[in-house]
């Protein structure tokens, strides 16, 4: 799966995002905003579910009751945070309102809010699979990504 790729901003500053939702889960607000978010997996947990046919999330993911996912404009810091230094690693990029009411956005590091998937993902909200390169200093090459 592929897509053209574009710059994203959401909102200028992360606190942009949290002016005037109506709730956590406010789907005029920032689901228009952020129509595609994205999931760093190792690439074999993630085969693993193109063979099952459903992604049920990472140990972390089971053990905090949600699936973990990031706006492009978080993904950085993300792959730094929790995967500095892995490599064969995927970004894989899902449409948000695919997602429907199972989708929440909750503030997290920083305060800021991220989305979190209450169920498995169905991997027909899938919009692309990528290669998320790591370097020798242990930092990630991240794609330019599409909102």
């Amino acid at each position: 799966m592929s897509y053209a790729a574009a710059a994203f901003t959401v909102g200028g500053a992360p606190g942009d995002l949290r002016e005037n939702p109506k709730s956590n889960n406010d789907k005029q607000g920032i689901r228009n905003a952020v129509p595609t978010i994205y999931k760093i997996s190792p690439a074999s947990a993630w085969r693993e579910a193109e063979r099952q046919g459903v992604y049920k999330g990472s140990p972390d993911d089971l053990r905090d009751g949600f699936i973990h996912f990031s706006t492009a404009s978080q993904v950085a810091d993300t792959a730094r945070k929790h995967y500095f230094g892995q490599t064969g690693l995927f970004l894989i990029a899902v449409d948000a309102d695919a997602l429907g009411d199972a989708l929440r956005w909750e503030p997290s590091r920083n305060e800021e809010l991220f989305p979190h998937l209450y169920g498995e993902l169905d991997l027909g909200a899938v919009t692309a699979i990528l290669d998320l390169h790591a370097r020798s200093d242990g930092y990630h090459d991240i794609p330019e990504l599409k909102p």
